[in-house]
């Protein structure tokens, strides 16, 4: 005679015959009911990081502000009537003045390449902003925008 208790199922491989306690069954159920959330290490690494990822998002995510200024202030020059009439020094203070007034001081006015060809200027501008993320940890981005400017 079998005792319930003991062989409540049995587990049947091919030739293997495991009992398995009623018991055991009934512990694992309450074990994975008092299991709940997170542990106070697991909410720790969790914040830490978060913190980290808004600490790099509030580093880099003006430098892309600035860029969009960047891109804008290049896709309107082709359009300029001044931009058209202007020679290469002349493109390069008309960019130079544009981006100060729009608070862009990542751009050097060596970054602003202007090269002739037939009936335009093909204006390109280079530029690696960096900047501090935390301690000595530095990021860098490129970034490269050219415009095409016909000339009269």
């Amino acid at each position: 005679m079998i005792d319930n208790n003991v062989m409540r199922k049995s587990i049947t491989a091919p030739s293997i015959t495991i009992p398995v306690k009623k018991n055991m069954n009934i512990a694992m159920n309450k074990s994975m009911n008092n299991q709940k959330g997170l542990t106070m290490i697991s909410w720790i690494v969790v914040i830490v990081f978060l913190l980290f990822q808004a600490v790099i998002a509030m580093n880099v995510i003006p430098v892309y502000i600035s860029d969009s200024s960047v891109k804008k202030i290049m896709s309107d020059l082709p359009n300029d009537a001044k931009a058209r009439a202007a020679t290469s020094k002349g493109l390069k203070s008309l960019i130079s003045q544009r981006l100060s007034m729009n608070n862009v001081y990542s751009v050097k006015p060596e970054n602003i390449k202007v090269k002739k060809s037939r009936g335009e200027n093909i204006v390109t501008l280079e530029y690696e902003p960096r900047g501090k993320l935390i301690g000595n940890l530095e990021f860098i981005v490129s970034f490269k925008h050219e415009a095409k400017v016909k000339t009269r």
